[in-house]
Order: C-alpha cells, then sequence, then structure tokens
C-alpha cells in the first residue's frame, strides 16, 4: 500500500501523518512520545511500519519505561467484515433472539386472533422502541456522529446503541413504555407510580463498562455519559437533582447532535474504529 508521510506542528502537536495517495488520513505518530494511532484498521501493518521508519529520523529514543506502556496498550486485529459491528440495524439482538427462540408463525397468529398476550411481547415492544430510537440516531450522523447499535457483551447482553461524536461517547439504554407515565428520580425510575426500577444505576455501570473496552484500545481518555431514552411514553417527569444520566424521549436525541470539544476528529475515527470491532468486546 502506497502511503504518504507529511508532517504537522500546531497548537504544541508535533505528529506525522500518514495518508492515502487522496490525502486520507489513515494514521498518525506523536513524534515526541513515538506513540502511533490507527485510524483504519485495515491499513494498521502498513501505517505501523511506514511511520516507524519516519520516527527513527525525527524522535529520540524512547525510554524503557515508556516502551512498556506502550507496548501493553492493546491491539485489534484487521476488521473483518463478520467482525464489522457496523452493519447491526436497530435491535438486532433481539432480532436474533426472536429468530432463535421465539414462537412460530402459527403460534403468533393463533396469539393476535384470541388477543393472547405472550412471554415474547415485551421482547417485541423492546424491538419497536430500538428501531425508533435508531432512527432518529442516525440522523445524527450528517453531523459528524458515529452510531452503533445492538453492540453485544458478554454473558448474552448488549448495549442498545453507542454514539461516537466530537461531544464524546454516549453509551444509550431504550425503554419503550407505551402510554405509560414515567418517573425519573436520582436513581430509581417508576413506571405508572409502580415499584422503583433500577435503570439509571444499570446505566451508569454500562458506561463505565464501556469506558473500559475502549481505552483498553486507545490512547488517551474517552469520556462515556449514560443515556436513557423512553420510547411511547405518556409522560416524562425528570425530578432528580444529582442525576449523572442523561434522560430523553425518543425525539429528544437530537440534542446530541450539537454537542462538541470532547473528541477531535482523529479521536472519534479511533473511538469508533475500536467500537464496531466484535472482538474488542469479547470479554466487556
Amino acid at each position: 500500500m502506497e502511503l504518504h508521510v507529511t508532517r504537522w506542528k500546531r497548537y504544541g502537536h508535533d505528529r506525522l501523518y500518514a495518508n492515502l495517495p487522496d490525502g486520507t488520513a489513515v494514521g498518525w505518530a506523536d513524534v515526541t512520545t513515538g506513540d502511533i494511532t490507527v485510524l483504519r484498521t485495515e491499513c494498521r501493518n502498513d501505517v505501523i511500519a511506514v511511520l516507524t521508519k519516519h520516527l527513527q529520523t525525527h524522535t529520540e529514543p524512547v525510554s524503557p519505561d515508556r516502551a512498556s506502556k506502550v507496548a501493553a496498550r492493546r491491539i485489534l486485529p484487521p476488521l473483518t467484515p463478520a467482525d464489522d459491528l457496523a452493519v447491526n440495524p436497530p435491535g438486532q439482538s433481539i432480532r436474533d433472539l426472536l429468530d432463535e427462540s421465539g414462537p412460530g408463525l402459527v403460534e403468533r397468529v393463533v396469539s393476535r386472533l384470541l388477543r393472547r398476550p405472550t412471554e415474547w411481547d415485551s421482547w417485541r415492544k423492546g424491538l419497536a422502541g430500538e428501531r425508533r430510537v435508531g432512527a432518529e440516531l442516525n440522523r445524527l450522523e450528517r453531523h459528524g456522529w458515529r452510531v452503533l447499535h445492538s453492540v453485544p457483551l458478554a454473558n448474552k447482553v448488549d448495549i442498545d446503541h453507542l454514539l461516537v461524536g466530537p461531544g464524546g461517547v454516549f453509551s444509550i439504554n431504550t425503554k419503550h413504555h407505551h402510554k405509560r407515565a414515567v418517573w425519573v428520580g436520582d436513581d430509581s425510575v417508576k413506571v405508572d407510580h409502580g415499584k422503583p426500577a433500577p435503570y439509571a444505576r444499570k446505566s451508569r455501570a454500562e458506561a463505565k463498562r464501556v469506558a473500559r473496552v475502549l481505552e483498553r484500545y486507545c490512547d488517551f481518555p474517552v469520556p462515556v455519559e449514560p443515556v436513557l431514552v423512553f420510547v411511547g411514553v405518556t409522560e416524562l417527569k425528570v425530578v432528580a437533582t444529582q442525576l449523572d444520566v442523561r434522560v430523553y424521549q425518543e425525539r429528544q436525541v437530537s440534542a446530541l447532535g450539537p454537542l462538541s470539544g470532547v473528541l477531535t476528529a482523529d479521536q472519534v475515527e479511533q473511538v469508533y474504529g475500536v467500537a464496531r470491532h466484535r472482538q474488542a468486546w469479547a470479554q466487556a
């Protein structure tokens, strides 16, 4: 692969960029530290080779202590179509579960005709909710955001949606409560004045889990905020005073679009490249 290397010095940074012939950056190296960041996983080997060669003429020898830290950072294998989570549509995990273990066509028709509830009704409602929220999030891509859906974790759980962009990373949990009133406090959620549900606590735990995975492969801190999105509710009342979870109805997630100043364009691409790789989440 033919790559051209250019040096960029601005705002206190000193970097070497590896670019494709059309000028697209596929990786860069910090001249001061010797760290190499790969922006396109399919170009990893070529990027590392060409930047390592150029670094030898621009940097001082890296200390053994620094070298050990760089070596300890995990590297993902090249991305393959089977490992690319970017192809997942909203609700893919639920769809797979229904296809694998859900009722057959005859059972579904009989239940619908008899108006008989089934154990799978809540799964279908969840699938509809994730699709509605996913459609809203996909609209943010034109503003520089990257969106992933149904990110699989260990133990057969998943992240409904992951949003990566200039405003940071958001771990999004969708809850579909059709024609219900929802009350959100500092640490609990009540639906139609029912028993408290630990939605907020679980969302915070999920965001921390996401941050650990992303920072395992990125060479910079990755802030992750938890988000709860309620679908189909008649009322959403947020009375929390110290809640560190963002709370929206599905049409309100567009409020995330204008956020900026947290990740650079290069960092967005690096985080997204890690997040879309199925193997990054295999042990999460």
